[in-house]
């Protein structure tokens, strides 16, 4: 019932930039951390960026200072602004939310089924 969608990937060249969205839906939900992780071919799943109820951030250190992470709680929307990408950003980007149900005292975390990101000249 929880949907949890990704978009914006693409093909860019060193040095360019992009923006990956993401928006979950469903009904009685309550959604509270979201975030971004990514998995390159031959790695695990690492994470990239997160962000709070409350806005607060956390970055992978290898993102920061190039990558910034927003949200726009009333839109259950997140957003990811990439930029001086380099070939080593080329993976899938997953997006998630840490979802609770109406009901229910348990946190559980909803995947997107990921966004292709390929930094490339």
């Amino acid at each position: 019932q929880v949907q949890v969608v990704e978009s914006g990937g693409g093909l860019v060249q060193p040095g360019g930039s992009l923006r990956l969205s993401c928006a979950a839906s469903g009904s009685g939900i309550s959604i509270n951390a979201m975030g971004w992780y990514r998995q390159a071919p031959g790695k695990e799943r690492e994470l990239v960026a997160t962000i709070s109820t409350a806005g607060s951030t956390n970055y992978a250190d290898s993102v920061k200072g190039r990558f910034t992470i927003s949200r726009d709680s009333a839109k259950n929307t997140v957003s990811l602004q990439m930029n001086s990408l380099k070939p080593e950003d080329t993976a899938v980007y997953y997006c998630n939310a840490d979802v609770v149900r109406s009901g229910a005292i348990l946190t559980y975390r909803y995947w997107g089924q990921g966004t292709q990101v390929t930094v490339s000249s």
